[in-house]
């Protein structure tokens, strides 16, 4: 089977931005600081067009991982259409998100975490590195952002 052509890295960095938009779910990757084993879980989502906001409960590994190193990694997507992305997290408790976006993030997901007994912690994901690809011929150029900067050629008109 053949592969579609590449697409440009505007055409990926669009893509990107409405898998962000329209998927709901990542695979989180974390690990302790101590340097321990990966943890990797999926967990819904919503992105806000700036960060990627992600509940799980306080205690959990992926939680604890979080609040300890403040990094993740994530990725969107199936394999042959993914979106990986490294990012700077910052902690919130539900009293210290936002009403509004906690609503959004209920409406979209269909999970609630304010309405468990179990704690939960609020993570926002800062993306600062985002690649994305469908085939190998796309590895050239994967890099949509570097340091949380869009790199110039995924802003191309």
């Amino acid at each position: 089977m053949t592969p579609e052509p590449a697409r440009t890295a505007k055409q990926r960095k669009q893509d990107t931005l409405r898998r962000l938009e329209d998927d709901e779910d990542a695979w989180v990757a974390t690990a302790g600081e101590d340097g321990g084993a990966p943890y990797l879980v999926p967990l819904s989502f919503v992105w806000d067009g700036t960060t990627l906001l992600f509940a799980t409960p306080a205690a959990s590994p992926t939680g604890r991982n979080l609040v300890s190193t403040g990094v993740a990694r994530l990725a969107v997507g199936p394999t042959r259409d993914v979106v990986l992305i490294e990012g700077t997290v910052v902690t919130l408790t539900a009293a210290d998100l936002p009403e509004e976006d906690a609503e959004i993030f209920a409406a979209k997901t269909g999970f609630d975490p304010r309405q468990l007994t179990t704690p939960y912690l609020y993570f926002r994901v800062r993306p600062q590195r985002i690649q994305a690809w469908r085939e190998a011929n796309e590895l050239k150029g994967r890099d949509l952002m570097r340091d949380g900067e869009w790199l110039p050629a995924a802003l191309a008109a």
